[in-house]
């Protein structure tokens, strides 16, 4: 949507950007209740304590609404997973505690995370290709992170872009796991099996095989 003109005073502004705020966190409420295919605008705008009028003015549709809250949690979340990362420390603390801080905010929020692990899989395509763009956002994060760390010890293997997207997948799909099986409030471990996961790949020996350019990927 465009953004409000230069001449919106600032009063009108904030209670604009508190509209769209409460329309992003009302979507995700309302869809982990009711499902994504059943809920309807007139849930969101109920959750959000606004009027129809007024999601018209930030959103095209639902699905907008949807795509926009996902973006922003994923957005979040790997800011969280980044502010773990800085700390001091080990080098696998440091990593254990970006992965942690990430899946601690998948816990404070357990109907959120279930309908962005979940629903997002009901919303059609345009939502399964903006998941792959926000898996490999995620991804990059962790190759960043992985590079800070290793110029402090730079014995430790680079992470390129596939296997990031491997280790990424794989925690996603533990995520899905446990919060299909109703234990969301237990994905704080799932850090232990991909920070094992990420530890492997970090100190594995060289393969003469490999090709020079692992940094580099395709995908």
């Amino acid at each position: 949507m465009p953004a409000s003109p230069p001449d919106t005073p600032p009063s009108a502004r904030s209670r604009g950007d508190d509209q769209r705020r409460r329309l992003l966190r009302a979507i995700g409420t309302v869809v982990a209740e009711k499902g994504y295919a059943a809920t309807t605008i007139a849930d969101v705008v109920r959750e959000a304590h606004v009027s129809k009028r007024t999601f018209y003015e930030h959103f095209d549709d639902k699905l907008a609404c949807f795509l926009e809250s996902y973006r922003r949690g994923n957005r979040g979340l790997v800011r969280r997973m980044r502010a773990g990362a800085a700390g001091d420390g080990p080098w696998p603390e440091r990593l254990r505690a970006a992965l942690r801080a990430y899946l601690a905010v998948l816990v404070d929020a357990p109907a959120v995370t279930r309908t962005f692990t979940m629903e997002i899989q009901a919303a059609g395509p345009e939502a399964l290709a903006l998941r792959r763009r926000m898996h490999r956002a995620t991804a990059d994060a962790l190759r960043e992170i992985v590079d800070d760390v290793r110029r402090e010890n730079p014995e430790l293997r680079p992470l390129d872009a596939t296997t990031a997207a491997a280790i990424v997948g794989a925690m996603t799909e533990l995520i899905l796991d446990a919060v299909a099986d109703g234990r969301t409030g237990e994905l704080e471990r799932l850090d232990v099996p991909v920070g094992r996961l990420l530890h492997a790949v970090l100190t594995a020996p060289a393969d003469p095989t490999e090709p020079a350019d692992q940094g580099e990927s395709t995908t």
